[in-house]
């Protein structure tokens, strides 16, 4: 079996719980994941400063859910095709993940795995994308994977999920989205020993 498919059997054993806050927006991303030899990579984005929120932040490719997507699963597809030129037609969507709430900017948030080619021919939006930051699976797994910090907002305090790749720190949502991610598909695949 590839790694794409017990991914996909992975997550086709779950069913993924959905979120409903009043007031807050319907977004979704997609977590796109390749194979290399050092096993599965995510691709994030380190976005501009001169995006109007989120500046300078590494995050997935996705955005706000609109009218014309039909879902989210639109959505993930069409906004990583405008950010990052990663065209529908080349993602392998093999599950989704639970819903993520983010109080920051009020948003219900649904995380879509598909894989994709690679190397691929990236075409970034020079407004919106710095750069790319290609993430390993494997240092997520261990014991020193995430870091928590408690931050303080509008009076509550909140636990803020860290990660750190390559002089980069991912944090916030995008964090909370990576530990489920290892929490639901790379424990039982390092279990089974599915991974190099």
């Amino acid at each position: 079996m590839t790694l794409r498919d017990c991914i996909a059997a992975i997550l086709a054993c779950r069913r993924p719980r959905e979120e409903t806050v009043p007031g807050y927006r319907r977004a979704a991303v997609l977590l796109p994941l390749y194979e290399a030899e050092a096993g599965p990579h995510f691709v994030l984005t380190k976005r501009t400063e001169r995006v109007p929120t989120h500046k300078g932040q590494i995050s997935f490719p996705g955005g706000g859910f609109q009218d014309g997507d039909g879902d989210l699963l639109g959505t993930a597809l069409r906004e990583t095709e405008e950010e990052i030129g990663l065209r529908r037609g080349d993602v392998d969507v093999v599950g989704a993940l639970d819903d993520t709430v983010t109080a920051a900017s009020s948003h219900v948030v649904r995380p879509f795995v598909g894989f994709i080619p690679h190397p691929y021919p990236f075409r970034l939006d020079a407004f919106e994308i710095e750069q790319l930051v290609h993430l390993p699976l494997r240092p997520l797994l261990g014991p020193n994977g995430f870091r928590e910090e408690v931050w303080e907002r509008d009076g509550r305090w909140h636990p803020v999920v860290f990660c750190e790749h390559d002089g980069h720190t991912v944090w916030g949502l995008t964090a909370r989205i990576l530990r489920q991610f290892v929490e639901i598909v790379g424990a039982p695949l390092e279990r089974d020993g599915r991974l190099p």
